[in-house]
């Protein structure tokens, strides 16, 4: 334990040593930091695999993608795309169906679903 860096028998030297404890910001080359965006944007690419791949943590990566989004100007950064859904697994009912049930009595409503305004309104009306 130093009590004091001067008393004879313990002594700090915070000159070198302090300089070499502090840890300095790795810089990356900007066609490193390319090629890993360009990896990144493969369909199916691990970003956390990337990094590894690297040696570099994968909030690195996150940060770069962030800051080549933010470079995009408006004309070149994605838009919509319209992404083609194949016909859904089961039939889409034309009707709003209510099954209301209490105790032994049971009620089931059918309303059509281009009228599902005037139906919120009965509800409406039905629960005051």
């Amino acid at each position: 334990m130093v009590l004091n860096g001067n008393d004879g028998v313990h002594q700090t030297d915070l000159g070198g040593h302090h300089e070499e404890a502090r840890k300095s910001r790795r810089r990356y080359r900007p066609e490193l930091k390319k090629q890993i965006l360009v990896q990144y944007a493969e369909p199916g690419a691990s970003v956390a695999g990337i990094a590894l791949s690297h040696g570099i943590n994968a909030n690195i990566v996150h940060k770069w993608r962030r800051q080549s989004c933010e470079a995009l100007p408006a004309a070149h950064a994605p838009s919509f795309v319209a992404v083609p859904l194949p016909p859904a697994a089961y039939a889409v009912t034309p009707d709003i169906r209510i099954e209301q049930r209490r105790g032994a009595t049971s009620i089931t409503l059918n309303w059509p679903v281009l009228q599902a305004e005037q139906c919120a309104v009965w509800i409406r009306e039905l629960l005051k």
